[in-house]
């Protein structure tokens, strides 16, 4: 299976991806370090593709540009048969960022997702201060729908970092804790194709 963009390929996660993202850059700001692709032994990259296909309510996939170089994956999560939902989640090489790839990855997959799957709404959830991703999102037609705080994953951050102050409305420190806002934002076919029918 391949869902072709127009610079852009989208398969089924291989086993083989994951080893290539071995190669990506990493993420200088201290905020996005959480999309790093994390250092693993052979071992555990196996185990972590087995985890992530081996489940019936989940569907992860590889992302390849026109050079065929792999710039990312997404998975589609808590997949609900008879409401026609799931959860999205998409993580790019921080050496393909601002090229505007994302926009594409998510008009082409989501086309798929709605037509050949059949799907009626999708979901995700993005961090406040992840202002490049939230823009993106918001121009293909997801609208926020609530937002709630979570423990921030590094508990260790430097608060004197220029990342951070530039975002600092975006956090609450509460005791010894470090928190975050985080957007829920939801797009449903109807919105999807009003929005694209507009652009085109």
């Amino acid at each position: 299976m391949e869902i072709k963009g127009r610079r852009v390929t989208i398969r089924e996660l291989q086993l083989e991806d994951v080893f290539e993202m071995r190669k990506w850059g990493k993420h200088e700001n201290p905020l996005l370090e959480d999309y790093n692709f994390p250092d693993m032994t052979d071992r555990e990259i196996r185990l972590w593709y087995k985890m992530k296909v081996n489940s019936m309510f989940n569907k992860y996939y590889g992302i390849r540009n026109e050079h065929n170089e792999l710039i990312g994956y997404m998975g589609i999560k808590g997949i609900k048969i008879f409401r026609r939902e799931a959860t999205l989640g998409i993580v790019l090489d921080p050496n393909h960022v601002n090229q505007g790839y994302g926009t594409e990855i998510l008009d082409t997959f989501l086309n798929y997702y709605f037509t050949q799957m059949k799907m009626r709404k999708m979901i995700l959830e993005v961090a406040e201060f992840n202002k490049r991703a939230y823009r993106v999102y918001e121009k293909i037609g997801f609208k926020p729908v609530g937002y709630y705080l979570d423990e921030f994953f590094n508990q260790n951050l430097d608060l004197t970092d220029p990342h951070y102050l530039a975002e600092k409305s975006s956090f609450v420190i509460s005791g010894e804790k470090i928190y975050n806002y985080i957007y829920k934002m939801v797009l449903t076919k109807k919105r999807f194709f009003q929005l694209k029918n507009t652009r085109a």
